[in-house]
């Protein structure tokens, strides 16, 4: 996974010829690779996104204050066949990481075991998102993500390998855009269990990729390029042996050039592993900082075209973001086993502590939170494998809800477990005690905040897409760069989407007392739902018109919006899977119930927030701060050592440091 995500989105539209998509939607870089403009940078991401709509989405729908329940309702359902057949897997994958993989070891020495990766190749793990004509499971995006967590339960490092693997790795950019004759030469191997990385950051280019600084320079004869650069945190990038390289590819005669996606042999000449990353937590996680020097890579195994590497880039994000929450998932059901069991058992004055309520709340967070991150990412995985809705705004909706409450369902439990669980493992066991690992469970989770895409960033990618409507009528009204006549035009549309969308603001569904009944019990969440949508929507539309083009810089405005629709997004869809199950599962019911409420405070509380809250002294305290205004305030303590860089430079040319990359599998026979 990439720690740091390739987008930076902009709340604005405004582009300039250069930095288009052309008619076959190449995507260029500013020819000056780290100097760029802050609107260059901008056009580079905004050129990089899919614009149209040409499938539902329930998100999107949801943020213009339509609940359209019709796009969930009924719950979606697996394919028996298929379901039949990724149980068998699961059963198989359950029995060896239970008996095969020691966790606690993986833990301990900060590495996955060379027979652990063998184990797993024997069982197919490498192959489940690959299709079974090359050689893999073809399992579905719901069943993909069961395995991952299962897998992830046992241990996180082995859920990070095969999520990096086979979300961003290889396979899903060759499976979305690779050329027939590429699938058949990679997939087979990488499904045997070869392992692949994607390589995009670098020191000093995280989500801002138009300052993009590797370069693949086409050769003279024209047979490929030649790639020269530094990648930084590219995970499984000791171990892999296939890699998916974003480099820039320079503009020519002839060539329109841009950020460029190529398949990269991991043992090519002149690609040397320099270093293995160590982290807070995902302490066997194979990471790498990988130097490119003159590496030779055939034209035949460009991915897409120029020019098209970031757009492959956000596109195999989708789905490939459906893989942390899953983690997440997993860690919540981790963590109310632990906590039910120890809540229960353990006593403080007179009676079990779950029985406080103090702790009684925590239980419920947790519990609540669960069954809630669960359902969107089963309902998200479903939507993917029926692939009749585009589910961009909702895979990122969960990424960033996951990441978040899982964080907090890990912090609470290590409150419920008081000192116990700020002690490791080892430690309990030293002393006959179960071996709890929260305080593990606490560091592995934390990087799902900034993986794939932090949360910061999150927030900005999803209210750009929650906008799109609005831009794409009435962007150029506050483009700077658009001329009378644009501006005109654009003003002629936007009064005829206003004069239509605005009515359908004003009353809906949800302020009928009888409104979605059919749900019972919850049905009062559902009419919650639709009457908060509609105000959400309201309040997006008077912000953009008080703030026109500075929204784009409203940025904890703009969070507390899709935090508001993530909760939204939560609540139609627990209501709608614990309707749907209510006979084979009526306790889900009441578990909708209890985690509707307690999103309606949080969501309450957003909203009071868009308009109370202190954004603008805030960005004035932080001007103050960087201006070192306030650096009195650091007397008293030793800081850090200030002899080295924040981020170190590199230079171009061969390496100088020994190689750490690692091989796993014995050669084929």
């Amino acid at each position: 996974m990439a720690i740091a995500e390739n987008h930076r989105p902009s709340a604005t539209d405004s582009r300039n010829a250069d930095l288009a998509p052309d008619a076959a939607g190449q995507v260029p870089a500013p020819d000056a690779a780290g100097q760029v403009s802050e609107k260059e940078a901008r056009q580079v991401a905004e050129a990089a996104r899919q614009t149209t709509w040409d499938r539902p989405s329930f998100g999107k729908e949801l943020f213009l204050g339509r609940l359209r329940l019709d796009l969930i309702d009924p719950w979606p359902r697996p394919d028996p066949e298929e379901q039949a057949r990724a149980e068998e897997f699961l059963g198989r994958l359950r029995d060896y990481v239970a008996t095969e993989v020691d966790g606690a070891a993986i833990e301990r020495d900060a590495r996955i075991p060379d027979e652990v990766f063998q184990g797993l190749a024997r069982l197919g793990a490498f192959g489940m998102k690959i299709g079974r004509e090359y050689g893999g499971l073809g399992l579905s995006n719901l069943h993909y993500c069961r395995a991952l967590m299962l897998a992830g339960s046992v241990s996180p490092a082995i859920g990070a390998l095969l999520s990096a693997h086979q979300s961003i790795g290889v396979p899903q950019p060759l499976k979305m855009f690779g050329s027939e004759e590429q699938r058949r030469r990679f997939l087979p191997r990488l499904a045997a269990g070869e392992v692949s990385a994607f390589l995009l950051t670098e020191p000093d280019v995280g989500s801002d990729p138009a300052r993009l600084a590797t370069t693949a320079e086409p050769t003279p004869d024209g047979t490929g390029y030649r790639i020269n650069g530094v990648k930084l945190w590219a995970t499984n990038g000791t171990v892999a042996t296939q890699l998916v390289v974003m480099a820039r590819v320079p503009k020519a005669e002839g060539r329109r050039g841009g950020i460029t996606a190529f398949v990269v042999d991991g043992d090519a000449e002149g690609i040397t592993v320099e270093r293995r990353n160590a982290f807070l937590g995902l302490r066997g996680l194979e990471n790498s900082l990988t130097r490119f020097h003159d590496v030779f890579v055939p034209k035949e195994n460009v991915i897409g075209g120029e020019g098209k590497g970031l757009r492959i880039a956000l596109s195999t994000l989708t789905t490939g973001r459906l893989s942390l929450p899953a983690m997440c998932v997993g860690a919540g059901k981790w963590a109310l086993n632990v906590a039910r069991e120890w809540s229960a058992e353990r006593v403080q004055w007179g009676r079990p502590v779950g029985e406080h309520e103090a702790v009684a709340q925590k239980l419920s967070f947790i519990a609540a939170t669960t069954y809630g991150m669960e359902t969107m990412l089963d309902l998200c995985c479903l939507l993917a494998d029926d692939d009749r809705n585009d589910i961009r705004i909702e895979a990122a909706l969960v990424k960033l809800y996951a990441s978040e409450m899982a964080w907090r369902v890990a912090d609470e439990l290590v409150q419920i477990r008081g000192g116990r669980g700020y002690e490791t493992a080892e430690s309990l066991t030293a002393r006959g005690e179960r071996p709890a690992a929260v305080e593990q469970m606490l560091r592995d989770l934390r990087i799902n905040r900034i993986f794939e895409g932090s949360t910061e960033i999150m927030h900005l990618l999803i209210a750009r897409e929650a906008v799109d409507a609005h831009l794409s009528v009435a962007g150029d009204i506050i483009d700077p760069d658009a001329g009378l006549a644009r501006k005109a035009k654009a003003g002629a549309r936007a009064g005829a989407f206003y004069a239509r969308w605005l009515p359908t603001l004003a009353v809906g569904k949800g302020q009928q007392p009888t409104g979605y009944s059919e749900f019972g019990p919850l049905a009062g969440h559902l009419r919650q739902v639709e009457r908060a949508s509609r105000k959400l929507a309201r309040s997006t539309f008077y912000a953009m018109s008080r703030w026109q083009g500075k929204m784009e810089r409203k940025q904890a405005f703009l969070g507390r919006v899709v935090d508001i629709g993530a909760e939204l997004f939560a609540m139609s869809a627990v209501c709608v899977r614990a309707h749907a199950e209510r006979d084979a599962r009526p306790e889900n019911v009441e578990l909708a119930d209890l985690f509707c409420r307690q999103a309606r405070v949080r969501v309450d509380a957003l909203f009071t927030a868009l308009w109370e809250n202190t954004d603008s002294i805030d960005v004035t305290a932080a001007k103050r701060i960087l201006a070192g205004r306030y650096t009195a305030l650091e007397d008293g303590v030793i800081p850090p050592p200030a002899d080295l860089p924040w981020v170190a430079p590199w230079t171009p040319g061969p390496s100088t440091a020994p190689s750490t990359a690692r091989r796993h599998l014995p050669p084929p026979t």
